[in-house]
């Protein structure tokens, strides 16, 4: 397997190969130049996600500056909207339903690390993917950890640091977020 090809699988990888080196360079490029666009540019920016983003299924808003590393892993459906600042970590996918609203500083990693602290040290990490379903609004600076799947019509408190699968219809919150109420 290539080193891309493990990175996918959620297997360990070596981040410096030169393939992924490429990729990430020319999402940092995109990226870039998405973060300089002026309020009025909104068809440049749309053409921008459009070239950095795996999949879009029809309309989305998205508020730079945003950061991503590879951009071709993340799957947005309709009715997407992301505030400023926003971090995507994509090693792996991130799918994100559809209606689905981001609030300021939110974090969705894919990214980890291997606990061992011998294959830690070799630099070597990996990745889990995370899904969001329909209708869901994640509060600012609210932090989504890799290999988290979150069902439809949830709500994410501000602040939040979700470790686990959220199911569907609840409200959460906290860190470690756990469930507060559920919601119709």
């Amino acid at each position: 397997m290539t080193e891309k090809e493990k990175m996918l699988a959620g297997e360990l990888y070596k981040s410096w190969d030169d393939e992924l080196i490429v990729e990430r360079s020319r999402a940092k490029q995109l990226v870039n130049s998405l973060n300089q666009t002026k309020e009025t540019e909104d068809h440049y920016r749309k053409q921008l996600i459009q070239d950095l983003f795996g999949t879009i299924e029809g309309e989305m808003v998205l508020e730079p500056p945003f950061y991503c590393d590879y951009g071709y892993n993340i799957h947005i459906g309709d009715g997407f909207f992301a505030n400023h600042n926003c971090i995507f970590l994509d090693v792996c996918e991130i799918r994100i339903g559809r209606r689905v609203l981001i609030g300021p500083n939110v974090q969705l990693y894919t990214a980890t690390h291997p606990m061992d602290r011998e294959t830690r040290a070799s630099g070597l990490e990996s990745g889990k993917p995370i899904k969001i379903g329909d209708d869901v609004w994640i509060g600012g600076s609210a932090v989504i950890n890799p290999g988290v799947s979150v069902g439809d019509n949830v709500v994410i408190g501000a602040g939040a640091v979700v470790t686990k699968d959220v199911p569907s219809n609840v409200f959460i919150g906290g860190n470690p977020a756990k469930i507060i109420r559920n919601v119709d």
